[in-house]
């Protein structure tokens, strides 16, 4: 698995090492699951694939939400599916939670939705504001708290729902989870400089809007896609559509974007750095890609090849 925070250079990296060891990739990204949400997910395109199978983007229309679990349950079925296959199920991406499940199959709670809550919930958001939704769930789970943002409402009110029908925190659920993993994993994680990453996810996202991100987000409202959805709630969506809205400028809409997608990554890095199994290496530009190719092969090799140089001719 590749795994890393936004805009840290893990596209370049997943192709060249799927080429070198004849691996199938499954992106392990909670939004480019949705068909035409492209440009603010950084989402590859056929062309950039390189030929190199790609799974779990484009699966879904904007209306229909994607979770942990369903990303779990496809997960698995594609690495049996890939192993029998005699490829390698190589993961990559960057949703914490998403990623961790599937490793270590995580049992999900058994708390059912219960959309009077959810209901009452939103009203209470709509009316008090998302600071104050989220001092509710700082009451009775902190952790959780401490690693949602308040503007996460859908899983702000997912954690308080499981709290109120099973008396237990979501902290305390992914506490108690196992640690086992079903699969002999090798585990890569990205990081660089914070100043750096920051630099560059500000370049993202001016480039994302030289593209036509608000376009993008225009054409989904378009569609009826409404702001409330999961999917329009993703980074650059919320945004962008409160500026087509008119509740802000769009120079106020890309500094939120901007500040709330360096804070992502934040807490991107602070899930990974509890994954004790995670091996890291530093990387700090496209001069040092070869370097950084190098490293990783090396970790692979000393996880599964004993040393051999195991490549795409050899498992053909």
């Amino acid at each position: 698995m590749l795994l890393g925070p936004t805009a840290v250079g893990k596209t370049r990296l997943s192709l060249e090492l799927a080429a070198a060891y004849g691996a199938e990739i499954i992106s392990g990204d909670s939004m480019q699951v949705y068909r035409g949400m492209d440009i603010g997910t950084a989402k590859i395109s056929p062309a950039e694939m390189q030929g190199i199978p790609h799974h779990l983007i484009d699966i879904h229309d904007p209306q229909d939400a994607y979770s942990a679990a369903e990303f779990q349950e496809q997960g698995g079925h594609l690495i049996e599916e890939i192993s029998d296959k005699g490829k390698l199920p190589f993961i990559v991406g960057g949703t914490g939670l998403y990623i961790e499940s599937l490793c270590y199959g995580f049992r999900f709670s058994e708390a059912v939705a219960d959309e009077a809550f959810r209901k009452e919930m939103d009203d209470f958001a709509e009316r008090e504001g998302a600071l104050a939704l989220h001092a509710r769930l700082e009451l009775v789970d902190p952790v959780s708290a401490a690693r949602l943002h308040p503007n996460d409402r859908r899983r702000i009110i997912r954690a308080l729902e499981i709290h109120l029908q099973t008396d237990t925190t979501l902290s305390a659920s992914h506490a108690a989870q196992n640690k086992e993993s079903p699969y002999d994993l090798c585990l890569i994680g990205l990081t660089m400089d914070r100043k750096i990453l920051y630099k560059r996810i500000e370049d993202r996202i001016d480039s994302m809007l030289a593209e036509g991100l608000v376009a993008e987000v225009k054409g989904l409202l378009e569609h009826g896609y409404g702001r409330s959805l999961v999917s329009m709630q993703g980074l650059g969506y919320k945004e962008i559509a409160s500026y087509l809205e008119g509740e802000m400028t769009l120079a106020e809409a890309v500094t939120l974007l901007k500040r709330d997608t360096r804070r992502f990554a934040k807490r991107q890095l602070s899930w990974f750095r509890h994954m004790n199994e995670i091996q890291w290496i530093d990387v700090e530009g496209e001069q040092n890609f070869s370097e950084n190719f190098a490293k990783i092969r090396a970790i692979i090799a000393g996880k599964f090849l004993s040393g051999l140089e195991y490549t795409s001719e050899q498992s053909n």
